[in-house]
């Protein structure tokens, strides 16, 4: 059976009032502790984004000191209606003169007209793609594709159906109009490889009349059959006056690192031309510049005190933080051994206040323009020692250092999460200990109280036996 308890009752005494102002004093650690937990956790998260900036300027200082970001190429056309051009990355820079004479086609053949909702017949029809050489067909790789027809029940619009769902490489599209019902087949690539033949098996025990299945079958010369409207062709082409002929109007393997699209017959030869793109260099290195730019910025302000707001930057007095600054800016002033450009500030990356980068855009523009393997080689070289090397190894490099297990970086995140770690044990020591000092208070008082009460008690029996005898 649970005890009623009401502390104070027999001595008068506000015991839970006093137990709680000394469990107080002894919670009073929790207060500098916890203060103590939101500055950690504050400098975690201060130091996680720092991580994800380093990070950052990692992977751009990276891009800079690899081959592939410096050969970026831009593609144009003279007439890119006619033939469109994109260029890969690592395309050589050339000019090339077009000209398109026949575009790819698709092989396509349609049946006579039926009513609407005729029954075809029953039996099957077979498809193989391959090539025609005038009547004669010769298969390709492709395995055949035989599709059930049932009698009775498969219309054209049925059968249609079965052909696209049978994985057969033709589409199949029922034309409506006014003479009734056809079947249009068509092959779903260009190009005389890409041709097809429909062979029928009819229950009608004639294959190649113009009843039943035999109405849909396609081979040439049966004109019994589906006719042909187009014959699977190669596209005819011309680079540089050279013929060239492909299964396809979009050249991927034609020239190393094009892809060109032939769209239509020309009347007149298209220059194409591919070129080295300074745009997309120059957006790499502003890139760089940013992220240099961010994380500084950032180390500025959280190391710095304001004196108009009276308020400390989270890392304010962090050695560790201040430390990554200077050798940040004392990178960017380094010199590298490559030649004739050794400082970014000789291609116009030039270092301002508080260790700000900022980009000379004509200078680096002239520096492209006029040397541009000097410039490559200011980010890319590698000769020398750690110091020495180019821009985009260095920083990458540093960067790599940070971000490392042992590095900086994550050695300065580990002992704050350590520290915050050990500061929550704290708490829970203090509380720990507050908990066990309010239970043997309050056993401590109630004892008390309990005491008091029964002393009460036999003073007030005393007091009533007095009186008696007083007024015996």
């Amino acid at each position: 059976m649970a005890t009623i308890s009401s502390p104070g009752i027999g001595s008068g005494l506000d015991i839970q009032s006093i137990v709680t102002q000394l469990v107080a004093l002894e919670k009073a650690p929790l207060t500098k502790l916890k203060s103590e937990a939101t500055s950690y956790q504050t400098t975690l998260s201060t130091w996680s984004t720092i991580k994800s900036q380093v990070s950052a300027l990692g992977d751009a200082a990276d891009k800079l000191s690899k081959v592939s970001g410096w050969n970026p190429v831009t593609a144009s056309s003279s007439n890119s209606t006619a033939i469109g051009v994109v260029a890969s990355a690592g395309a050589v820079q050339t000019s090339i003169s077009m000209s398109v004479q026949r575009l790819a086609q698709a092989q396509s053949s349609v049946s006579s007209a039926v009513p609407a909702d005729t029954s075809m017949g029953t039996g099957s029809l077979t498809i193989d793609i391959g090539t025609w050489s005038g009547n004669s067909f010769s298969a390709g790789s492709t395995p055949a594709v035989t599709i059930d027809i049932e009698a009775g029940k498969d219309k054209l619009g049925d059968i249609a159906a079965k052909i696209n769902d049978s994985g057969a490489d033709v589409s199949a599209t029922v034309l409506r109009d006014a003479s009734g019902e056809r079947l249009m087949l068509r092959s779903k690539s260009t190009g005389e490889a890409f041709g097809f033949r429909v062979t029928a098996t009819d229950d009608d025990g004639n294959d190649t009349d113009a009843a039943g299945l035999s109405r849909l079958a396609y081979a040439a010369g049966n004109s019994n059959g589906q006719t042909l409207a187009q014959a699977g062709l190669n596209a005819l082409a011309t680079i540089n006056n050279i013929p060239i002929s492909s299964t396809s109007n979009k050249l991927t393997n034609t020239i190393d690192g094009l892809t060109l699209q032939l769209n239509q017959v020309t009347t007149a030869p298209v220059e194409i031309s591919v070129e080295r793109d300074d745009s997309t260099i120059k957006a790499s290195i502003q890139a760089f510049v940013d992220a240099y730019n961010t994380l500084n910025n950032n180390l500025v302000s959280v190391t710095r005190y304001d004196a108009s707001t009276k308020a400390a930057g989270a890392l304010q007095g962090d050695a560790t933080a201040t430390g990554l600054t200077n050798a940040l800016r004392s990178m960017m002033r380094s010199v590298t051994s490559s030649t004739p450009f050794s400082r970014l500030s000789e291609i116009g990356l030039e270092l301002k206040s508080a260790g700000k980068l900022e980009i000379n855009s004509t200078k680096l523009s002239t520096a492209i323009s006029d040397n541009f393997e000097g410039v490559k080689d200011l980010f890319m070289t590698a000769g020398g020692g750690a110091t020495s090397q180019g821009f985009g190894l260095k920083v990458s490099a540093f960067a790599d250092g940070l971000m490392a297990s042992d590095g900086l970086v994550s050695n300065r995140t580990a002992a704050i999460q350590s520290a915050i770690k050990r500061n929550g044990i704290e708490q829970e020591k203090v509380t720990d200990r507050a908990s066990r000092v309010e239970t043997r208070l309050l056993a401590q008082y109630n004892a008390m109280d309990s005491a008091v009460a029964k002393l009460n008690s036999l003073n007030t029996f005393v007091s009533q036996q007095i009186s008696l005898w007083n007024k015996s």
